[in-house]
C-alpha cells in the first residue's frame, strides 16, 4: 500500500492526514490543538505561537498517525499547508529569535498606517495583489524593524509558518509562490520577490527564502526530524502550500468557472483566474489576488466572518433553547439550526447585517457594525436566528456578484466545503438564496488533502491537478434551489444591498464615539 500525508498547520488544530493516493481516501490521521499565547501582561491583546510548541505538535500529530499505518515506510511523500501570514525570525543556524506574531495580534496598526501613506495601497494591489491588511507579514518585519532591532540584526531569514516546519523536516529554507502571496512583497507578474516594494519598505531581500512552485520537491526528512516524528528518514519532503488554495485541488477549484465556497467561521469565495487579474475593481471590493498552488494558476478570493456570527448568537442566546436539565453547551449546532429552520423563509421581516466586525467584502469598512432591522413586538428568537443564517447567506450572495462584475465572468458551478455543509438546512437555503445549484462533495479534509495531492504531483504518483482530481473527488448531494423561493430570496436580497449604505453613517458615528 502506498500513503501520502498532509500536514495541516491551523489556528485551532495541528493535523496530519494519511491518504490513500489511489481515490484520496483517509487512511489515518493525527491531531493536537493549537494554542495561541499572550506573552506581555502591559499587551493583553498581543497574540503569538511558540515556535517549539508547533513543531512538539506537528510531531505528537504525526505520530499518531502513523501509530495507525502497519508499517510508517508506506508513506511515500509529505507535504504541509496551513495559516499564511504567519512568520518568524531565525537566526543563521535557523533558530528561532522570536515567537511567530499570530494574525489574531493588533500591534501593526502603527505599521499599517505608514505602510498606506508610503507605500499606497493601489500600488501594492497592482503589484502584488494584496489588500493592506495588519496580519501581512510585511508590516510584522517593519513591527519587529522599529521594536526589536537588535534580533533582527541577528535574524538571517524570515521564515513563515509552513516553511518553518519544512526547515525542521528536511533543512531547507524555501517558500511557494502562494505564501510568498501573503507576504506583501510578492510581485504576481514575475513569480518573485518585487524589488519595488522592498525598496519602498526597506526590508531586506537577504531575509526572504527562494520561492518555487508548489510541488517542487525540497529534500528529504532529516534523522533528527525522523527521531521527532516517526517519519522514516529520507521521505521526500513536498512544497505544499497556502490552507484555502490546497483546499481548492480536491474539488476542482483550478478549472474556470467553479467557485469554492469555503463556509466555516470565516466564508471565503474563490474562484481560479489563468494569469493575475489585479484590477481596481477587485481592489475596491477587498478581493485578493494571489498565485495558486496549481500550477500555471492564480485566484482571486475574498472573505468574510460568517459562522462566528452563529457562534455568537448560541452564546448570548442559546441557553433559552436548552431542554431543562440536558447537559453539554448551552445549545448544539444541530438544535440551533433546527430552531432557525422553524422560521419561515425572510424572517417575517426581519434582516440581519452580518457585520459584527466589520465589513470586508464586498465592502470594505472596518467600521461598519451588524444590526438586526425590521424588528416587531411579533418577532420570535426563531426569526432572529434564521434572519441570521439569512443574512450570511445574503453576504456570499454580494460577494459572488461583485467578484461576477470585477472579473466581467459568470460564475457556472458552486462547490461547497468547510463545517456548514453538515447542515442540509444552511445548503438548502444558500441555493435558495443564491439562485443556482449549490454541490456538498464527499471530501473529508480537504485542506490536507490538497497538500497530499501536492506531494502526489511532486512525486510523479499524478501527472498533474486534473488527473489527481479526477481520482480523489467523490460528488456528494447537489442542493437545487426551489424557483418560487429564489424569487422572492431576489427581492428581499435587494432590500439587503440597502441596509450597508442606510446604516454606515450611523455606524461610522457610534464606532468613532466608542473608540474616542
Amino acid at each position: 500500500m502506498m500513503y501520502l500525508m498532509g500536514i495541516d498547520l491551523g489556528s485551532t488544530s495541528l493535523k496530519a492526514v494519511v491518504y490513500d493516493w489511489r481515490d484520496g481516501r483517509m487512511a489515518a490521521s493525527g491531531s493536537v490543538p493549537n494554542t495561541k499565547v499572550h506573552p506581555r501582561p502591559d499587551h493583553p491583546e498581543w497574540a503569538v505561537w511558540l515556535p517549539d510548541a508547533i513543531w512538539e505538535g506537528v510531531c505528537r500529530a504525526v505520530r499518531t498517525a502513523l501509530s495507525q499505518l502497519d508499517d510508517p515506510r508506506q508513506i511515500r511523500g509529505v507535504a504541509v499547508t496551513g495559516m499564511g501570514m504567519d512568520g518568524l525570525p531565525v537566526d543563521d543556524q535557523g533558530e528561532p529569535l522570536y515567537p511567530f506574531i499570530s494574525w489574531h495580534d493588533p500591534r501593526t496598526g502603527p505599521q499599517l498606517q505608514w505602510w498606506q501613506k508610503n507605500v499606497g495601497v493601489e500600488r501594492t494591489f497592482s503589484i502584488g495583489g494584496n489588500p493592506v491588511w495588519p496580519i501581512n507579514s510585511a508590516l510584522r518585519i517593519l513591527w519587529m524593524m522599529e521594536n526589536e532591532p537588535e534580533i533582527m540584526a541577528r535574524c538571517d531569514k524570515w521564515l513563515l509558518i509552513e516553511d518553518y516546519v519544512n526547515f525542521l523536516l528536511c533543512g531547507r529554507q524555501v517558500t511557494d509562490y502562494s505564501m510568498a502571496s501573503c507576504t506583501m512583497l510578492f510581485d504576481q507578474r514575475k513569480l518573485d520577490w518585487s524589488e519595488e516594494l522592498l525598496e519602498r519598505s526597506g526590508i531586506e531581500r537577504r531575509l526572504l527564502c527562494m520561492v518555487q512552485p508548489s510541488g517542487t520537491v525540497i529534500g528529504e526528512v532529516s534523522g533528527r526530524a525522523a527521531q521527532a516524528t516517526g517519519l522514516p528518514e529520507g521521505t521526500p519532503v513536498v512544497l505544499g502550500g497556502h490552507d484555502h488554495l490546497c483546499g481548492a485541488l480536491p474539488v476542482g477549484a483550478f478549472r474556470p468557472g467553479l467557485v469554492l465556497d469555503v463556509t466555516g467561521t470565516w466564508e471565503t469565495v474563490l474562484t481560479a483566474t489563468p494569469g493575475p487579474v489585479l484590477d481596481p475593481r477587485l481592489r475596491a471590493i477587498g478581493a485578493t489576488v494571489q498565485a495558486h498552488v496549481a500550477r500555471g494558476k492564480h485566484a482571486v478570493w475574498g472573505s468574510s466572518v460568517a459562522a462566528e456570527m452563529l457562534e455568537w448568537y448560541r452564546k448570548q442566546f442559546g441557553a433559552a433553547m436548552q431542554p431543562q436539565g440536558a447537559a453539554g453547551d448551552a445549545a448544539s449546532w444541530d438544535r440551533l439550526m433546527a430552531e432557525a429552520a422553524s422560521a419561515p423563509p425572510g424572517s417575517r421581516g426581519v434582516m440581519f447585517l452580518p457585520h459584527m466586525v466589520g465589513a470586508s467584502c464586498p465592502m470594505v469598512d472596518p467600521k461598519s457594525r451588524g444590526a438586526f432591522v425590521g424588528l416587531s413586538g411579533a418577532a420570535r428568537p426563531a426569526e432572529l436566528l434564521r434572519a441570521v443564517v439569512e443574512g450570511l447567506i445574503y453576504q456570499f450572495r454580494d460577494m459572488v456578484a461583485a467578484m461576477e462584475r470585477a472579473l466581467d465572468a459568470t460564475m457556472d458551478r458552486f462547490v461547497v466545503v468547510g463545517g456548514a455543509t453538515r447542515n442540509t438546512f444552511w445548503m438548502q437555503n444558500k441555493a435558495d438564496v443564491l439562485g443556482r445549484p449549490v454541490e456538498v462533495p464527499e471530501i473529508n479534509e480537504a485542506t490536507p488533502l490538497g497538500a497530499a495531492i501536492l506531494a502526489g504531483i511532486g512525486l510523479g504518483i499524478y501527472r498533474d491537478e486534473e488527473e489527481a482530481c479526477q481520482r480523489v473527488y467523490r460528488p456528494g448531494r447537489t442542493f437545487t434551489p426551489n424557483d418560487a423561493l429564489a424569487k422572492r430570496y431576489s427581492e428581499w436580497f435587494a432590500i439587503y444591498r440597502d441596509l450597508y449604505p442606510a446604516l454606515a453613517p450611523i455606524h461610522h458615528r457610534l464606532f468613532d464615539q466608542a473608540h474616542a
